[in-house]
């Protein structure tokens, strides 16, 4: 799954798995894997690891650290390409509720009133990033290098949901 942060793809990428049977594994969970948001220094290995074989989802191969071992290993891309309209209010949800519950996330960190502040929240990330991801993506998906892969590109929900439900057991290995 790829796409700007709120898009969905966390969401999409555990049905898609659990309708697959495919082993679903959740990015930043990988990435961060400590307190104040500590970065796995075993990253590239571990992800090594989880796409050697056939049969796994991970929901965003943006990490520049593992973007091409993911991209080159997987079969098919499910690109949320969706409209800010749609993210924004998706993103500005989860990160209000998860704020508020305190929830807790990636490694055990949180997301806090404060970090509301910071250039890298998630919901100023998602508004500043949107443009440059979609573009990246764009290129990224024309590379001859990732001719292999089956993309599918959905700038609706309704039309990816639609989706996930006709899906049977014919994808391999997904990003």
């Amino acid at each position: 799954m790829v796409g700007v942060t709120g898009a969905g793809k966390s969401t999409l990428a555990a049905a898609l798995g659990a309708r697959l049977g495919l082993r679903y594994h959740e990015m930043d969970a990988l990435y961060f894997t400590g307190p104040d948001w500590a970065v796995n220094a075993t990253l590239v290995a571990d992800v090594g690891r989880l796409t050697e074989r056939p049969g796994w989802i991970i929901d965003s191969p943006g990490y520049p650290e593992v973007r091409d071992l993911l991209w080159e290993r997987a079969d098919t891309i499910v690109w949320l390409d969706y409209p800010r309209r749609v993210i924004m209010p998706r993103v500005l949800r989860r990160s209000l509720l998860r704020s508020a519950r305190r929830e807790r996330i990636f490694g055990g960190n949180r997301e806090t009133w404060r970090s509301w502040l910071s250039h890298e929240h998630p919901v100023r990330w998602s508004w500043t990033q949107h443009g440059r991801r979609r573009a990246e993506l764009a290129l990224r998906v024309a590379d001859p290098r990732f001719a292999h892969l089956d993309v599918h590109r959905f700038h609706d929900p309704a039309k990816a949901d639609a989706w996930l439900r006709a899906q049977g057991r014919s994808v391999g290995g997904a990003a």
